[in-house]
């Protein structure tokens, strides 16, 4: 595909490899990343765009895992280094989960740039990138219908004053349990969430 289409949904943030621990098992150089999932989410409702980056490392299996479900990678960079990579265990409730370790990558010095016929796009999903990107792409799309934002407790913890401003202009903040609880300092969730709201 290219991006002479225009997109129903486009979704920004993490393209990554994974190794994730549950209580199960564990898996190495899983394909994960908050935009790979949105994406193949949403391919099941309409046209998909997803922009992200990916460094030499990524591998021409995991790109046919994307265009299996249709998804549009006009917005994909490829850049030399490695890819971002994350490392967390779940607990059995996977509400909980601890960060291992965060090695960004390639994605450190990601701008993202949004093809054209990205910017008219109905739905836009910011996902798991700093919140200062996030608001980057927000300023370049054109009057979406819907706003999504996501975040993590990396940027609870390192960037919360851009990410406060972030959630005053979208329409709905995904986070757990932990993560709002981190970011609004209440432990009990309809207090919490009722702080969020608060916040615009």
């Amino acid at each position: 595909m290219t991006d002479s289409h225009k997109m129903d949904v486009v979704a920004v943030g993490s393209i990554a490899l994974d190794t994730i621990e549950t209580s199960v098992q564990k898996r190495e150089d899983v394909l994960g990343g908050s935009a790979s999932y949105a994406c193949a989410a949403a391919s099941f409702f309409g046209q998909v765009g997803m922009v992200g980056v990916v460094g030499d490392d990524f591998s021409e299996e995991c790109v046919e895992v994307y265009r299996g479900f249709g998804i549009d990678l006009a917005g994909m960079q490829k850049v030399p280094g490695k890819t971002f990579r994350w490392s967390g265990v779940y607990e059995a409730d996977m509400n909980v989960r601890r960060t291992i370790s965060t090695d960004l990558n390639v994605f450190a010095d990601f701008r993202p740039s949004l093809p054209e016929s990205y910017r008219s796009c109905r739905f836009l999903f910011l996902a798991n990138i700093s919140p200062e990107l996030q608001l980057h792409v927000l300023s370049e799309v054109d009057g979406p219908e819907f706003v999504v934002a996501d975040t993590m407790d990396l940027w609870i913890n390192t960037a919360r004053r851009p990410l406060m401003d972030l959630i005053a202009k979208v329409d709905m903040l995904m986070v757990n349990d932990s993560e709002i609880r981190l970011l609004s300092g209440e432990h009990n969730i309809v207090r919490a969430a009722k702080a969020i709201l608060d916040c615009g």
